[in-house]
């Protein structure tokens, strides 16, 4: 299950960098190597995308030392993280228009 290999990984980076390394480095380590573990496959499936949302918006508030979801979002917000809801619409509308694309060149 994804969930359970992500959540692997994410006590992995908090085990080796712990509170040393900066907000800054932590999240682009969770990005590159946690984020992809999530939204690998997603964009051809359909789930319900508030799940894996809320398991993004726990790692930030274990990160960040809060409940508060305001304080997280504006967290998000000011790294620039886009919720994986945000990137599996982007992916799966790249996936359509790649499908297409190659569908349409199969006709001709």
């Amino acid at each position: 299950m994804p969930k359970s290999s992500f959540y692997r990984v994410a006590n992995s980076i908090f085990g080796r960098v712990g509170r040393v390394a900066s907000e800054e480095v932590t999240i682009q380590l969770f990005s590159s190597k946690c984020v992809p573990i999530l939204l690998y496959g997603l964009e051809a499936c359909v789930l319900n995308k508030h799940q894996i949302d809320f398991v993004i918006n726990r790692f930030f508030m274990k990160l960040f030392k809060t409940n508060n979801i305001e304080i997280v979002e504006a967290c998000q917000e000011f790294f620039g993280f886009q919720l994986p809801s945000v990137q599996i619409a982007q992916l799966t509308t790249n996936f359509k228009i790649q499908f297409q694309d190659r569908s349409r060149l199969i006709k001709l």
